[in-house]
């Protein structure tokens, strides 16, 4: 089998590709067709892991689950985690093979185009569509030499691509003709259509508009998708996001986020934000740990030492031990379960300079930054209510000490995180943990909130269905297909 393929491309970032990607992969599911979503490459420290393993961005393991796959190294084959400003961790097909500063990688990426080309045939085999999300804006002439995320991909795989304009920003007749206007002659030809995504009121009054873009653009218009509310519930990728997280509900129990300069797989804490019962809130650096917090979370992080040291910046560090003092609960999940020890190693140079810094000293457990990364899905139990959990790891560590012996959870490998000796404070390893339901439920409980039956896997799978209707109902599938080469 060898698959057709269309490539969805944005005039800039957070237009909605991702989320129209996903629905897509979940109607044409619907209908019967076997689709497999790919990005060639990725920006993100949200990720998730692979069924090999490795690890991919959490959007394409989104746009799996849409299209009722595992998530595949081979769905995102390349993969940046920034680390700092102008560097990032580089995953080929899943698996961590160097850091780069940016001007490094952007003289040297035409290397990793085969292992894209690779994965891509790889998907093209199995599958009778491949729908491809770019990265940003192709506009962004300055990057297109070397390009593999857009348009260079697009011509090396030899697919067409649609260009998606987001009207909520504004300026959206510009930004799809001024993309146009910028791109090469022989990238022109590659964009066969174009939308307009997240619409708000009458889309009739866009009519004149769109008629317009048709006879500028030369080509059609294949939809004007109104703005899907419901996106909220499902999983966000992009850090953008976090602005609009920034607090869910105002009453309940009270749980504050440290918003991280190098925050890593914050969808950790969707379901808990979703829940009716809980008040959520990211703090950025500047905001103090209010006193009336129930829970603070340490999220996981990128780069553990250089967070930790803008932690103690902010003086959050002051703020926990008070917190503490008061009887507040602390939580910390992957590196901010390393900030929360005594010790935090790093004498291989992993994240900087050879160094060992002093943790928090909430938890008496000591962390060692090791070469070989752990990426590995994980089925636990948690240790006091004896719920189950499935979730996942990705670390660049091992972590021992006397707190251990009060384990987060049990897995199968052993003890998985530590407590405290009075129970205040705990460090997990676990992603994903809080989309287990009983094991949420329980917990929360534990910390005083109202019980809930809020189901958060069940609320995943009915917003993508709904999305799918969605899309059936503003965008012209059949024509979008037929771009792709599949016949009605």
């Amino acid at each position: 089998m060898t698959a057709k393929a269309l490539m969805f491309l944005g005039t800039g970032s957070d237009v909605g590709k991702s989320l129209i990607v996903a629905g897509l992969c979940r109607a044409l599911r619907l209908r019967g067709i076997s689709v497999a979503p790919f990005k060639p490459q990725n920006m993100s420290n949200n990720a998730a892991v692979a069924v090999e393993g490795g690890e991919i961005g959490r959007a394409q393991a989104l746009q799996a689950r849409a299209a009722g796959l595992s998530p595949s190294v081979h769905m995102n084959p390349i993969l940046l985690k920034p680390e700092h400003e102008t560097g990032a961790q580089v995953i080929v097909q899943g698996q961590r093979v160097a850091t780069m500063p940016a001007k490094q990688f952007f003289a040297a990426r035409q290397r990793f185009m085969p292992a894209i080309l690779e994965s891509f045939q790889h998907l093209a085999s199995l599958h009778e569509v491949i729908l491809v999300e770019g990265a940003g804006s192709p506009a962004e002439t300055n990057l297109r030499e070397g390009d593999l995320a857009n348009l260079g991909f697009a011509s090396a795989a030899g697919i067409p691509a649609i260009l998606i304009g987001d009207i909520h920003r504004g300026g959206v007749i510009a930004s799809l003709v001024g993309t146009l206007a910028v791109l090469m002659e022989a990238d022109q030809k590659l964009i066969k259509g174009f939308m307009i995504n997240k619409f708000h009121g009458d889309a009739q009054l866009f009519d004149e508009a769109r008629t317009f873009l048709e006879s500028r653009l030369a080509m059609p218009c294949l939809g004007v998708v109104p703005y899907f509310a419901d996106a909220a519930k499902l999983p966000a990728e992009d850090a953008m996001a976090l602005a609009e997280m920034a607090k869910s509900n105002s009453n309940g129990l009270k749980i504050c986020v440290l918003k991280l300069p190098r925050i890593a797989n914050f969808d950790d804490l969707d379901p808990l934000r979703q829940e009716h019962g809980v008040a959520l809130e990211f703090l950025n650096p500047s905001q103090p740990i209010p006193g009336d917090t129930n829970l603070v979370i340490i999220p996981g992080s990128k780069s553990t030492i250089a967070d930790l040291a803008t932690l103690r910046a902010t003086g959050w560090d002051i703020d926990l031990l008070a917190h503490r003092r008061r009887g507040g609960r602390v939580l910390g999940l992957c590196g901010g379960y390393q900030m929360l020890g005594k010790l935090i190693r790093d004498e291989e140079g992993l994240e900087g300079i050879p160094s060992v810094v002093a943790g928090l000293g909430l938890l008496n457990v000591e962390t060692t930054l090791l070469l070989e990364k752990t990426t590995v899905a994980t089925q636990a139990i948690h240790s006091l209510s004896g719920q189950s959990i499935r979730a996942y790891e990705i670390h660049l560590g091992e972590t021992k000490g006397p707190d251990r012996a009060r384990p987060f959870a049990q897995t199968a490998n052993g003890p998985e995180g530590a407590t405290s000796p009075d129970g205040l404070v705990n460090g997990t390893y676990l992603h994903g943990c809080f989309s287990a339901d009983g094991f949420r439920h329980a917990w929360l409980k534990s910390l005083g909130a109202a019980a809930s039956v809020f189901a958060y896997e069940k609320t995943i799978e009915q917003t993508l269905d709904a999305l799918a209707t969605h899309l059936e109902k503003h965008l012209a599938i059949d024509q979008i297909l037929a771009l792709a080469g599949i016949p009605k």
